[in-house]
């Protein structure tokens, strides 16, 4: 069974068997010994491409699953499912029992190629274990050990990694309800010194859930060598959810749809301070996110710059949305009212305050089409208003957790100093 976790779905063996089977299924359901047959592969296409247009229509317009257009990789190979279905079902007339047993075969091997190269663009499950969260600490609560103010034997020497565990945060004073959130404990935290660890607060990406930080994200990994490279000392990190299920959208504003920013402003901190034994000073905060999850980041740091100072950004939105449509963002959730959803944002912040002293990391993907102007723009503007910044553009990578993956150890060396850590 761990065998079958550790499988690969982005290289290796079971990747390129999964490939070279999808490509014979494409050429089993295109290559037919019959003229009529070029006229049912171009209906097909024709017809998966309308049928994915209205889809992606209705996801980004109507239910708001999705706050932006998918990237054209993902509609593309999208479109490839969709054609091999309408090929699969083209041959059913007429076709003997194998045929069709070898049509249906090979409409499933196109349908995983496209699904494995979809999720490859998006980075988010590196195993099969990662489908399943099976490499992911499922505790309801921290141990009694590792809470504030609780006593417990130390270890002579520190572990050479950190600990992932699960808690419920509840919103007290918000009245929102999150799902789970996962805490990282540095080596570090098992030391009888924790008091000073900094805290990084994350999100994910919308739609999303916590543990995607875990998975497409990499955080252990990424927290262990950092954590290597400081003595075992790195940053408590919490990934909080802050929309209460993996396709709501909150904007992370208090609005009609939730008061989700007093849950993360008041809420969170709340919760780490009286759980964890973290530092209390605000300086040695920050907070963090992928896609979603960095607009709602820098909307943190620009609305509370008192409790999250630094903001790291990984190809995230110009502002919060609900889709495409700003009005109809703007009437879901503020009642139409433009003055109130303005307030909020952190361009319009960042026009009207001064954030001296304070930093920021912005990367994008350098082929994420509009987001490489999102991430110029506030760049510039946060360098305008005050904020130590530094960007960075990641070649060859698109609206994917391979930026942050790659960007996440440069972007904790960046904020390093900020905690007092040096090598």
């Amino acid at each position: 069974m761990e065998f079958l976790y550790n499988l690969s779905l982005v290289d290796g063996p079971f990747y390129w068997t999964i490939f070279g089977a999808g490509i014979a299924g494409s050429a089993f359901l295109l290559l037919r010994w019959d003229r009529r047959w070029l006229l049912s592969i171009v209906v097909s296409l024709i017809a998966a491409s309308g049928v994915v247009a209205v889809i992606h229509w209705l996801l980004v317009n109507v239910l708001t699953v999705f706050p932006e257009d998918l990237p054209f990789d993902v509609l593309a190979w999208s479109t490839v499912a969709f054609s091999a279905l309408a090929l699969f079902l083209f041959r059913l007339p007429g076709s003997s029992w194998r045929g069709r047993s070898a049509a249906g075969v090979s409409f499933f091997a196109v349908l995983l190629l496209s699904a494995f190269q979809i999720n490859s663009y998006f980075g988010l499950n590196h195993t099969a274990a990662d489908l399943f969260g099976h490499n992911v600490g499922r505790i309801p609560q921290l141990e009694e050990g590792f809470k504030r103010g609780s006593s417990r034997t130390l270890p002579v020497s520190l572990p050479e990694g950190g600990l992932v565990r699960r808690a419920s945060i509840p919103g007290i004073e918000s009245g929102f309800t999150a799902q789970d959130a996962f805490i990282y404990l540095p080596p570090a935290y098992q030391s009888a010194d924790r008091s000073q660890l900094p805290v990084l607060v994350l999100f994910a990406g919308q739609p999303g859930r916590p543990a995607d930080w875990l998975t497409g994200g990499l955080l252990e990994p990424a927290m262990n060598t950092f954590a290597a490279r400081h003595g075992g000392v790195a940053p408590v990190v919490v990934v909080v959810d802050p929309n209460g299920s993996d396709t709501a959208n909150t904007m992370c504003m208090d609005s009609r749809i939730a008061r989700a920013d007093t849950y993360l402003a008041i809420d969170v901190p709340r919760w780490i301070n009286s759980t964890l034994e973290v530092s209390a000073d605000p300086r040695k905060w920050a907070v963090g996110g992928f896609s979603f999850g960095a607009t709602c980041a820098v909307q943190m740091t620009t609305l509370h710059p008192e409790i999250y100072p630094s903001f790291i950004a990984f190809s995230g939105e110009r502002e919060p949305s609900l889709g495409p449509d700003r009005r109809r963002t703007i009437q879901t959730a503020f009642g139409g009212d433009s003055t109130a959803f303005d307030a909020l944002t952190p361009l319009n912040l960042m026009k009207q305050r001064s954030y001296d002293g304070l930093a920021g990391f912005f990367a994008v993907g350098a082929s994420d089409g509009e987001f490489v102007g999102y991430a110029t723009e506030l760049a510039a503007a946060a360098r305008t208003s005050g904020f130590e910044i530094r960007h960075a553009s990641v070649s060859g990578a698109g609206h994917s957790w391979a930026v942050a993956v790659q960007e996440l150890p440069s972007a904790m060396e960046f904020l390093a100093p900020r905690w007092g850590l040096v090598q």
